[in-house]
């Protein structure tokens, strides 16, 4: 299905609605689209949110189309739900992942996935963020949730840029308090400062973060609260998730994924390597 410039899709053409997911940004539903007979993913955004946010929001998305490992979007949604008799509401028209993200594959595993899949997943999101970064373009959300899984489990950048969306619509407890379902632990200590502008070194910190977490299977830092994070990482450029179980693995590309998302984590956004150079890197690790 190819994406029409500034689609607008309403009632009309979506029936079966039902919630499957919630975060800072609002609700995600799965709804059958009655024309195209089949399903897709509306994520319904904070009240609040513009039009004009929106229209640019999909205008710059037009051109990621083309990258295999970011999430198509299909238009815009605007309408007022009516299964709930709500007032209007405005969203963003996706593709449907069955498989989810790497997020809910970590939670039905309880653990990592197999190691070549680790490895493939971690050279499709570095992939996949080169290709943004190559646009122009700074995620500023990268976590396990926002990568999604295709059908045969190949990865899909999903909620790039909406960080764009202003802190007022988003809720101002978010600054305050990072109850964004945990997207506090993936920034680096610089984005702590409220008068940080997010450059590229912002996602590659991330991304380091999201690969010990898949590495892992765990969340980092469990149960510590935002103010915790922000103290720790920002004081002690040492403070990171602990690697000595993945170091202690016998196992082959392991301990170049280590020293790889131990670079992406460095205090000094300086020193961090491009997606461009860890793309090229991580086509040596075993993938069978």
């Amino acid at each position: 299905m190819a994406l029409i410039n500034r689609q607008i899709l309403r009632d009309d053409s979506l029936e079966k609605w039902e919630e499957i997911g919630s975060g800072g940004f609002g609700c995600v539903c799965k709804v059958r689209h009655k024309d195209w007979m089949c399903d897709v993913a509306v994520k319904i955004l904070k009240d609040g949110t513009s039009s004009l946010f929106l229209s640019s929001y999909f205008a710059y998305l037009m051109d990621l189309a083309s990258c295999e490992f970011v999430l198509r979007v299909h238009g815009i949604y605007e309408g007022s739900l009516s299964r709930s008799g709500s007032s209007m509401q405005k969203g963003i028209v996706m593709d449907y992942m069955r498989r989810g993200s790497i997020e809910s594959l970590q939670k039905d595993l309880s653990g990592p996935p197999p190691w070549p899949l680790t490895f493939r997943m971690a050279r499709e999101v570095a992939l996949g963020m080169n290709f943004l970064h190559s646009k122009g373009l700074v995620h500023q959300d990268l976590k396990p949730s926002n990568v999604l899984l295709s059908d045969d489990l190949h990865v899909k950048l999903a909620d790039f840029g909406l960080s764009r969306v202003s802190t007022s619509v988003l809720n101002s407890n978010i600054v305050t308090t990072g109850e964004v379902g945990g997207s506090f632990k993936y920034m680096p200590p610089e984005a702590f400062d409220l008068s940080y502008k997010p450059v590229r070194s912002f996602d590659i910190y991330s991304y380091g973060i999201l690969l010990w977490s898949i590495c892992s299977g765990k969340e980092p830092y469990p149960d510590a609260p935002y103010s915790l994070v922000k103290l720790l990482i920002s004081r002690n450029p040492e403070q990171r998730p602990p690697c000595d179980d993945l170091v202690e693995m016998r196992v082959e590309g392991l301990a170049k994924l280590v020293d790889l998302m131990k670079s992406c984590w460095h205090h000094n956004p300086k020193q961090r390597p491009t997606f461009k150079g860890m793309s090229l890197l991580l086509c040596s690790l075993p993938l069978h």
